[in-house]
């Protein structure tokens, strides 16, 4: 017997990219029939092949809900056209800004009372298909929009999807949502790039001392320009807000250095102003399970680079009764061998320490 709430039995995935697709494995793993459509065939093939659903027939029965599943500028035809033919009882999407789409559809003459617009604030550096996962929506923020004309039906349902898939449901204004994932996202996203762009004329000497700083400041620059190319377009003005600020607080960080180059000392204490509103600003971000940040003590620890090996480093911390509460891995260059970082409670940190020596662990 399946076990998702009454009401969603029966949902169509319209767009097989990174997002579309996850959401279609994560209700296949509840026990919701899937129907799958794409302009792509290729994409909707592959997700096919993965288990997340089957080929959707345009006049075929309706299902519950459909989940559009496609750059913001194309949600509002695509629910016109599928509403046409009445393909489903509500309607969502999943695009990352929400003001653009709602408009749209309103002024296409959509059926406001039945689309709920969304968007689960999940992701990965990889793009398609083939990157999709299940569990990408897990313990995440799902923010929807439900606006005046919206039934109390269409809500639950699209709330129901965001419990199959084990999101965080978060209602919000479509305004407040796009100036707020322009901060948190998109405006970073544009930050990360323009510091991996100057990576892309560097030295081969400056590359060979690449550490943890610029990888973390770089991550998400890795992602599809193409598609981050369309995001930023559905949500320039807030974005461009975001991006002038941070420019200013750079230009004058900048300014202060050059002063400080020709000897005006007193300059510094511009950059440390900045620095410490970054402290300020980074110490907001939620910590752990959404709530507020907590201070973890760090156990570095040499790791072989070898098949088993953090294996053997989580059994070691289980068995010490130590829990690993966030971990990350450097390599060293040109060494078969990385440093672990595990964040575990401050008064765990020589429990652990104690433990791994005695299993043979070179803690530093």
């Amino acid at each position: 017997m399946s076990d998702q709430p009454r009401g969603i039995d029966s949902v169509l995935v319209v767009g097989t990219g990174l997002i579309g697709t996850s959401v279609a494995l994560a209700l296949r793993e509840r026990g919701v029939t899937v129907k799958l459509a794409d302009q792509n065939a290729g994409a909707v093939r592959l997700a096919r092949e993965l288990g997340a659903g089957d080929d959707w027939e345009p006049g075929g029965e309706r299902v519950d809900l459909a989940v559009i599943a496609v750059p913001p500028q194309f949600v509002a035809e695509w629910l016109l056209d599928l509403q046409k033919t009445e393909a489903a009882r509500f309607y969502t999407d999943v695009a990352s800004v929400k003001a653009l789409p709602i408009e749209q559809a309103a002024r296409l003459g959509c059926d406001m009372s039945v689309y709920v617009a969304g968007h689960p604030l999940a992701g990965r550096e990889r793009s398609g298909p083939a990157a999709a996962r299940a569990d990408i929506f897990v313990g995440r923020p799902w923010a929807y929009c439900p606006g005046p004309e919206t039934s109390p039906k269409a809500v639950q349902a699209v709330r129901s999807l965001i419990e199959l898939c084990q999101g965080n449901a978060v209602e919000v204004d479509p305004v407040a949502h796009d100036e707020a994932v322009a901060l948190v996202s998109h405006a970073p996203h544009v930050a990360a790039s323009a510091m991996a762009a100057r990576l892309a004329s560097a030295s081969d000497t400056a590359l060979g001392l690449a550490g943890p700083g610029v990888r973390d400041v770089t991550r998400v620059a890795g992602g599809d320009p193409g598609l981050w190319t369309v995001i930023l377009s559905g949500n320039a003005r807030p974005v461009a807000e975001v991006l002038e600020a941070v420019a200013t607080d750079l230009a004058a960080a900048a300014a202060a250095l050059r002063a400080v180059s020709v000897d005006d000392d007193a300059a510094i204490e511009r950059v440390t102003e900045l620095l410490r509103r970054g402290n300020a600003g980074q110490s907001r971000i939620p910590g752990k399970h959404g709530g507020p940040p907590r201070e973890y003590a760090v156990v570095q620890v040499l790791v072989g680079d070898r098949p088993g090996e953090l294996a053997r480093l989580f059994q070691a911390a289980k068995d010490a009764g130590v829990n690993i509460e966030d971990v990350r891995l450097e390599h060293a260059p040109g060494l078969l061998l990385g440093a672990a970082e595990l964040s575990v409670q401050p008064e765990a940190a020589g429990t652990l320490t104690k433990a791994l020596r005695s299993h043979g662990w070179h803690v530093p």
